[in-house]
């Protein structure tokens, strides 16, 4: 049997709000191909984020990790800050 605990998602997103104490929303976005028309649309999705430091600000690109329950809506880990806001 595959050992599934490094098989865990990773998506990058860009920080929106670090106004909550440890915990910051992330905007992940996404190209799907529409059906008929065939034309790429960009989809977007909002996760609420573990932020153990405080160390993210809005603006940074940071890669989030899937992890279990941590409160009512955490379900992702801050992994790492990819880019700083100017």
């Amino acid at each position: 049997m595959k050992n599934e605990r490094g098989m865990r998602r990773q998506l990058v997103g860009m920080v929106l709000s670090n106004k909550m104490d440890k915990t910051v929303t992330v905007r992940v976005e996404r190209t799907v191909m529409h059906p008929v028309y065939k034309k790429y649309i960009r989809r977007r999705a909002k996760f609420a984020a573990h932020d153990a430091l405080n160390a993210c600000s809005i603006g940074d690109r940071v890669l989030i990790t899937e992890s279990r329950p941590l409160s009512k809506t955490k379900r992702w880990r801050v992994s790492q800050i990819i880019e700083k806001a100017v």
